[in-house]
């Protein structure tokens, strides 16, 4: 869900004054349980700053070990988090942030693909409710 789209003047910034591209809600992270994400941003920060580029398995990968001295050696706070300061007030948060580069993903749930719609259609024999599903042209069952 993106929930605002603000001009690059307005966005938060670091100390060195380059803008964030993307704020993600950090809730996101322990309800989906996608720690890798964290690993992934700070490792990409590191890289970026060295010049670097890795190419890490998911499950075998970089440990948080490795990650560290790499930020380390970038010169980069072991944390992964730094200041950001508010692009529209340019006062700064009270707490550090985490901040780094990572691969993002559009997924394409358009709601013309979604839409399913139906006022008669196939029933089943046995329960006599609608079937199942937009593929086969079912409909919401009763009690749902």
């Amino acid at each position: 869900v993106i929930a605002r789209i603000l001009p690059e003047e307005d966005m938060p910034y670091l100390p060195d004054g380059t803008p964030v591209e993307i704020v993600l809600n950090p809730l996101g992270v322990p309800s989906r349980m996608n720690v890798g994400q964290i690993l992934e941003t700070h490792l990409g920060w590191a890289a970026h700053a060295l010049g670097l580029y890795f190419a890490t398995p998911v499950f075998d990968g970089a440990t948080e070990v490795e990650i560290k001295k790499w930020l380390d050696e970038a010169g980069m706070p072991k944390s992964g988090k730094t200041e950001l300061f508010d692009g529209m007030t340019g006062g700064k948060f009270e707490q550090d942030v985490t901040v780094g580069y990572i691969y993002m993903l559009k997924l394409s749930h358009l709601v013309d693909d979604k839409i399913h719609a139906r006022s008669i259609g196939p029933y089943s024999l046995i329960t006599q409710q609608p079937l199942g599903g937009k593929a086969q042209f079912g409909g919401q069952r009763f009690g749902e």
